[in-house]
């Protein structure tokens, strides 16, 4: 019997992990949107009722999406539910790909984007090339100075960036005021520097 090399071994186990993972979550996932959905709809009511003593449709909506945006800032500050990609597309055939030379602004941004935390997709999950955190599924994994651990050290370029993740893809960093003051001029938002910088925390911040 030819015996498995240890790494491939290893391989396997991550797998059987992220398959059981995947399950769990998934199932948690759908529990936590229909307990979120119901929990919009009854804080909005509560809110348009002492607010104006009745009751519109049109405008309880509003009110309803409004709160929900709320309540998932606080549902992912307090680890609760499932963080992956909603909606998903196939990133082979995602269209709205950002065109513009990202490398050329290396020397003034640092590769910021590669720092900020985002949710895989289940693509990108059952694919098994796209590391993501074990302790906090599915967040990408990050080295611990705050990079990508798909960042290429010596270019600054992407490591697998033909299979890179749909947020890679259609993040815009030239719309982002975390990471510009004015991208025309060239001017970096200084706070790109602090190691705490708000747009690498993995409380929810991500590449939209």
């Amino acid at each position: 019997m030819i015996k498995k090399p240890e790494h491939a071994e290893s391989e396997d186990l991550r797998r059987d992990i992220t398959r059981g993972l995947l399950y769990t979550h998934r199932r948690l996932g759908t529990n936590t949107a229909k307990n979120l959905e119901t929990a919009s709809f009854l804080y909005a009511l509560v809110e348009i009722l002492n607010d104006k003593g009745i009751i519109d449709v049109d405008e309880l909506d509003r009110r309803k999406q409004a709160v929900a945006r709320r309540l998932v800032e606080q549902f992912r500050k307090n680890g609760s539910g499932v963080m992956l990609q909603d909606p998903e597309y196939d990133k082979y055939n995602f269209s709205q790909t950002v065109g513009f030379d990202c490398g050329a602004n290396l020397p003034v941004c640092s590769a910021a984007c590669c720092r900020i935390p985002f949710a895989l997709s289940k693509q990108d999950i059952h694919e098994a090339i796209v590391r993501w955190r074990l302790a906090e599924p599915y967040l990408i994994e990050h080295d611990p100075d705050g990079y990508c651990v798909h960042i290429d050290r010596a270019t600054g370029g992407c490591g697998i960036y033909h299979r890179r993740p749909v947020p890679c893809r259609a993040y815009d960093c030239r719309r982002d005021d975390r990471i510009w003051r004015d991208f025309a001029q060239q001017q970096i938002n200084p706070d790109v520097r602090r190691p705490d910088w708000p747009g690498c925390l993995a409380n929810g911040a991500d590449l939209a």
